[in-house]
């Protein structure tokens, strides 16, 4: 029997205009929930030790890797995602539970 592994998505975000990046993130929300997703962590303290420093980090749990990626795909996230081009500066990645 096959396991399905859950999966993390991870993202650090540099808001470049509040306004428009609050509407992705009113419509970015209900779009994760849909697909299983939970945030784990969503804007708090964080510790930048190495690399880029973004000040959002979001961190939302989702049943496997593939229900991530489908949220990525799907039209309500990229809805939601039309919102945050060009306001902000983001780097996104799915990573599969050990």
């Amino acid at each position: 029997m096959s396991e399905t592994k859950g999966a993390f998505w991870i993202a650090h975000v540099k808001v470049l205009d509040e306004e428009r990046y609050g509407k992705y993130a009113a419509l970015a929300g209900p779009a994760i929930a849909k697909h299983g997703g939970t945030f784990l962590a969503r804007g708090g303290r964080y510790v930048q030790l190495e690399g880029n420093d973004r000040p959002r980090n979001v961190v939302a749990r989702f049943p496997s890797l593939d229900a991530a990626v489908a949220c990525y795909h799907s039209p309500e996230y990229q809805e939601a995602l039309s919102h945050a081009k060009g306001a902000s500066e983001r780097d996104l990645m799915v990573v599969e539970e050990a």
